[in-house]
């Protein structure tokens, strides 16, 4: 049947469409295949070392094995849900664990809250053992500090070496880099003699390579300009040295109003992407240097302020599908109980009860500030200090752990039934969600939250969660049906 539009009308219209396709994709790329950490540890460069992410992992697994002796005090403590319905009787907590050991399936059925506690603690033991940091930011900002030049030159060249010398002994941790100062008036001269005297450091002590993951984060950021400073400065070091060029990677920090909303009204955050010239690959944002920027007082400066989540969410949309990862902030009360007993003496009763209650306070606050960011999608924030990390793994593995039958079911009829739609062609109805649940496994296996056994309940092999595409997925169920 002969059409009504003209057959050039109609081609001028298609390529018309190919062009707005091809720049939104190029602007747009998708979620990047790269594992994200689930958190990033800052520390002060006047005490980093080769062997840091091991020894924070060794305080981290005392500090839990202290105040969380068992599963069950775990979970009371940080306010797993329906935590309540578990034991208080130690024999009967006893009697759980040892049913728990013994048939592990058979609990779940009846007993689910028991089986989830049980088994991120279990988890959480195993993360604390093996890799207890995913990521460490070597800090010449609010970590460090305002020091004299010559001390802040030699931190710069000490640390450098440092991360060589990790990189030699496979001690670092998966991610890695370095906070430099912001490009105020007074601190621009010293951000970037930080940075040239780390990195030429670093590149003379490889030989030209750097850790994996490594990137340089810019704090309080307030136009697009500097970003693509800081991006020129990386060009001209790549330039200078070995490096491939490309190969230096810019974080940024999102921590003032301007880095949000720019002088002429227009929202910043989506400039910052063009302004890093392709090297952008992580934004984090800082609650308390936003919420104090915005004259919150001290007293409601906190994660779950209203304040932080239009920030969030105003992130969340700018930088979502363009392969930038986003993290949130910290938990700034610290479980560290108060009293510490000197060489050769004990603490009083009282003493210890006060540093269960006042560990299990900081728990509770911090397990829902990081159950806040993961309900809006934030599945990364930062830690401060090595005894919450426990919290923090708890909090990530409890959130896939409890939803993971239902995944699996979902994602394993999305896959039967998109398949077998895709051939008379009904597919991308379900491909989004598809894609969703598939990110949601991806993300479950890097951090142990979820282990390979529990991932192919979905049908799927690891090879094929692993190729990160479900349209990929069903293409090859397609091809194979």
């Amino acid at each position: 049947m002969k059409t009504i539009l003209d057959s050039e009308i109609v081609n001028r219209a298609l390529s018309r469409i190919g062009d707005v396709n091809d720049a939104h994709f190029k602007a747009y790329p998708g979620e990047s295949p790269a594992r994200q950490a689930v958190h990033t540890v800052y520390g002060g460069a006047q005490i980093f070392k080769a062997e840091t992410a091991q020894r924070l992992g060794d305080i981290a697994l005392a500090s839990f094995q202290e105040y969380a002796p068992d599963f069950v005090t775990m979970a009371k403590a940080m306010g797993f849900p329906n935590a309540e319905q578990l034991p208080e009787n130690p024999d009967e907590i006893t009697e759980l664990k040892d049913r728990l050991e013994d048939d592990e399936e058979s609990v779940k059925s009846e007993n689910e809250i028991a089986w989830l506690a049980y088994t991120v603690y279990k988890r959480v033991l195993d993360k604390l053992i093996n890799e207890p940091v995913e990521d460490f930011r070597i800090d010449f900002e609010d970590g460090y500090g305002n020091r004299p030049d010559e001390e802040e030159d030699n931190d710069a060249v000490r640390n450098a070496k440092e991360v060589a010398r990790g990189m030699r002994n496979k001690s670092l941790p998966p991610f890695i880099g370095i906070r430099i100062k912001p490009f105020t008036p007074e601190l621009k001269s010293r951000s970037v003699r930080t940075l040239q005297l780390f990195l030429q450091t670093l590149i003379s002590e490889t030989g030209g390579k750097l850790p994996d993951n490594f990137v340089v984060t810019i704090p309080k950021i307030v136009s697009a300009e500097e970003v693509s400073i800081l991006a020129d400065l990386l060009e001209a070091i790549e330039g200078a040295t070995p490096l491939e060029s490309g190969s230096l990677k810019i974080e940024l920090m999102i921590e003032t109003p301007q880095s949000l909303i720019a002088k002429n009204g227009g929202i910043l955050l989506p400039k910052l992407i063009p302004a890093a010239k392709g090297r952008c690959v992580g934004a984090h944002f800082g609650v308390y240097d936003y919420t104090a920027s915005v004259n919150i007082t001290a007293a409601y400066q906190s994660m779950d302020h209203d304040a932080c989540d239009f920030a969030r969410h105003l992130m969340k949309v700018s930088f979502a599908q363009t392969g930038i990862t986003i993290s949130d902030g910290a938990t700034n009360i610290m479980p560290v109980g108060p009293h510490r007993a000197a060489k050769g003496e004990r603490l009083t009763d009282e003493q210890v009860q006060e540093n269960f209650e006042v560990v299990h306070r900081a728990w509770n606050i911090m397990f829902g500030h990081v159950n806040h960011s993961l309900k809006q999608g934030y599945y990364q924030g930062w830690d401060l200090h090595p005894a919450q990390f426990p919290v923090r793994y708890a909090a990530v593995y409890l959130f896939f752990l409890k939803s993971l039958g239902e995944a699996s079911l979902r994602l394993k009829t999305f896959v039967e039934r998109a398949a077998q739609a895709t051939l008379v062609g009904d597919v991308f109805d379900d491909a989004a969600t598809g894609q969703g649940l598939l990110n949601y496994f991806l993300r479950g296996l890097n951090c142990g939250a979820i282990t390979p056994k529990e991932a192919e309940s979905t049908g799927l092999s690891i090879e094929e969660i692993g190729s990160r595409s479900f349209v990929k997925i069903l293409e090859n169920k397609r091809a194979t049906s």
